[in-house]
């Protein structure tokens, strides 16, 4: 049975060290530094853009209003459209060796939203594979609930050596998920139908995400993994790899940390 190191620690405090450190670590595995690497945590309340979002007219106006909502805001590692982490969500972050860029994209995808589907029908969810129409940063492969209301958002990033496929599960507070992604959207310019967001506990009743995270690690051992303990300080030294990163991922008028 394979391992895959598991990485359980947030980054709270500053919205851009987040996703430096998921770029950290994906560079320190494609450098064969790291093994196949698995982060799967609690993170701060963040509205993360994407490249195509700082790019708009209105992204100023988005970021104040995320800020207005009372969460922060960092430029995302993978491509899509603005998502929202918050206290009851579940980030996960997957680093992986490959041997060719420019193949597996589509596996890679296919693989993580049947393993979340999978692990969330363990829990009771009606959990399909598939864009909602009017879904919040939509793509083939997001998770739904009944094909009605998304739970799961993922993109990938493929760099020499390595693939980093991440995202976030929507556990609990689906109104703020609703609250926020309205007037951010509205400045962006990008349709939304609030509808399309909600979270797992509106399907099955009150479930914490330490729930939906052994349902996941449940289903990665079926699948023929055995999550494993990393060395003490792997993290801490991701951390710090990832500081000279984190320019790249904040948003104008961002402290610095």
């Amino acid at each position: 049975m394979p391992a895959i190191q598991l990485l359980s620690d947030p980054v709270p405090g500053e919205p851009a060290l987040d996703p430096a450190v998921s770029r950290a670590l994906l560079d320190a595995v494609a450098a064969g530094e790291q093994p196949e690497t698995l982060r799967l945590y609690r993170p701060d309340d963040v509205v993360a853009f994407s490249g195509l979002d700082a790019a708009s007219a209105g992204f100023a106006e988005a970021v104040a209003a995320a800020r207005a909502a009372g969460f922060g805001a960092a430029l995302r590692l993978a491509g899509g459209r603005a998502a929202v982490f918050h206290s009851g969500t579940l980030a996960f972050a997957w680093a992986a060796p490959v041997a060719d860029l420019r193949r597996g994209i589509q596996e890679r995808f296919d693989a993580v939203s049947e393993l979340i589907a999978a692990a969330l029908r363990r829990l009771g969810v009606d959990a399909r594979v598939g864009e909602v129409p009017g879904e919040y940063c939509p793509g083939a492969h997001s998770v739904n609930a009944r094909g009605r209301v998304k739970l799961m958002g993922v993109g990938q990033r493929v760099v020499r050596g390595a693939a980093h496929v991440g995202g976030v599960i929507v556990v609990q507070g689906g109104a703020r998920v609703r609250a926020v992604l309205e007037p951010v959207y509205a400045a962006l310019g990008l349709p939304f139908d609030p509808a399309t967001a909600g979270a797992i506990e509106d399907e099955i009743g009150p479930v914490a995400p330490e729930a939906v995270r052994a349902a996941l690690l449940a289903e990665l051992r079926t699948r023929g993994f055995e999550p494993t303990s990393p060395p003490e300080g792997c993290f801490a030294a991701l951390v710090e790899r990832a500081r000279p990163l984190a320019a790249r991922f904040r948003v104008p008028g961002a402290p610095a940390g």
